[in-house]
């Protein structure tokens, strides 16, 4: 039973359960949490999926992330006094997987669905679009997030990344070969890519679909070094967590008679913006389908992707703008190895938990509904990500309008490539893909 203290009497019990975990697990149960003042708000429910243990892309790392922040978060006094609860789901990269998890959150009345991965759109928000429950900060990976109105995207999703990284290869290469899932959300790439090699007068590139998860890929690694050819091409690779499997086999080819590069795997690394050449053939890809944590456990300097060019959402992992992320992960994350700081699932969570934490701070309520949430966010409450991205708002100017992707409002990326095993900025500074998303077919 909860009974309301004041004075020396409440103090005193304070300094008593602060001593042992049953007694702030007590005050917890009366609305009270360590670091507040009292209070009878009620906790914020809000769930995060991801795909874990399958054969194709896992993301571990995003679900392990939320319970830290809510770690975290708890240990502040909550959000503005509500206790956070996270529920989390594997949807198993199927479409029944994705819409279990929605019905879940539907059932266990959760207030929103934050930084989580599928690729199965609608299957995951017919449910919650139903329900009325906003899907705030999804991966990008489905074209749901970007039609939704419940959905409030804090990436301009892949769509983003393959145009910026179009324009990113057009400088160095002379011609660019794709290789890409061959599944619905693969047959957009092509003229994603295209639309960004178009924008510096370049041919289109080479369009090569491949299994998602395969247990090798020789056979397209073998086409895309041909049709890239030996003097300035490039092979740029999105396949998910595939694409570590797809440089393997790439790597291995035999060397060509021409062979221009070094053929070592040790790339340049210059500053001249060079990638990793393989019978003068460069290597490239996205955030997602490359990163800081698949270059360390491919060997670091000595990793197939040293040189490779890179275009991701976010500063490089080793900005300061990162820096309140890993003290959180550092403290809170208690040794688990899936909460690196630099894997994009990871970083992606962090900021849509952002967007939920300054949203529930404006309500200034005792009670958060889903509905209270989304009407805050179609009303344009501006979201600060210290950096991490350009100030976040969905009011209908606010929003893209690109064909197919409306409800991109971040339409920045980055520039990145491997030198001496880390990722890189290429070029400082965020660059405007808005334009280049707005001109693919």
């Amino acid at each position: 039973m909860c009974v309301s203290m004041t004075g020396r009497r409440l103090t005193s019990l304070l300094a008593y359960v602060t001593t042992a975990t049953a007694g702030a697990s007590l005050l917890t149960g009366c609305g009270v949490l360590p670091g507040t003042t009292g209070g009878s708000r009620e906790p914020v429910t809000v769930m995060t999926w991801a795909p874990d243990q399958t054969r194709a892309t896992n993301m571990p790392g995003m679900p392990a992330m939320a319970q830290t922040y809510a770690r975290w978060v708890n240990s502040q006094g909550g959000i503005d006094g509500h206790e956070l609860r996270i529920l989390t789901c594997n949807e198993h990269n199927t479409t029944t997987g994705a819409a279990a998890c929605a019905r879940r959150a539907v059932r266990e009345k959760a207030v929103a669905v934050v930084g989580s991965y599928s690729q199965n759109g609608r299957a995951f928000m017919a449910p919650l679009e139903a329900a009325g429950i906003p899907y705030i900060g999804g991966y990008g990976i489905s074209e749901d997030e970007f039609t939704s109105p419940l959905s409030y995207p804090v990436n301009g999703g892949q769509a983003s990344l393959i145009a910026g990284h179009g324009m990113q290869l057009a400088a160095s290469c002379r011609k660019v070969s794709l290789v890409r899932p061959d599944t619905l959300a693969g047959d957009k790439l092509p003229e994603l890519l295209n639309s960004g090699l178009r924008k510096a007068s370049h041919r289109s590139a080479i369009d090569i679909p491949a299994v998602e998860d395969a247990a090798e890929y020789t056979e397209p690694a073998v086409k895309a070094r041909e049709k890239a050819g030996a003097e300035d091409g490039c092979v740029t690779a999105v396949l998910g967590e595939r694409t570590q499997t797809f440089f393997d086999s790439f790597r291995r080819l035999p060397q060509q008679e021409s062979d221009s590069g070094n053929g070592d795997g040790s790339g340049d690394g210059s500053g001249d913006g060079s990638g990793e050449k393989k019978d003068g053939v460069r290597i490239s890809s996205v955030l997602g389908s490359v990163g800081q944590p698949v270059i360390d456990r491919t060997g670091g300097a000595h990793s197939p992707f040293e040189g490779a060019f890179v275009t991701g959402w976010y500063p490089e992992a080793s900005d300061k703008s990162w820096a309140p992320m890993r003290k959180v992960i550092q403290e809170h994350a208690f040794a688990d190895n899936r909460v690196d700081p630099a894997d994009a699932g990871v970083q992606t969570t962090w900021i849509a938990y952002t967007v939920l934490k300054e949203v529930v701070e404006t309500l200034d309520a005792d009670k958060i509904t889903a509905t209270q949430i989304a009407f805050a966010l179609d009303r344009g409450a501006r979201i600060d990500t210290g950096g991490l991205t350009p100030t976040l708002r969905w009011k209908y100017e606010d929003l893209l309008g690109a064909p197919g992707f409306p409800r991109i409002v971040n339409h920045e990326v980055t520039f990145q490539m491997v030198r001496k095993g880390q990722l890189v900025a290429q070029r400082p500074g965020f660059v405007d893909v808005g334009e280049t998303v707005l001109s693919a077919p």
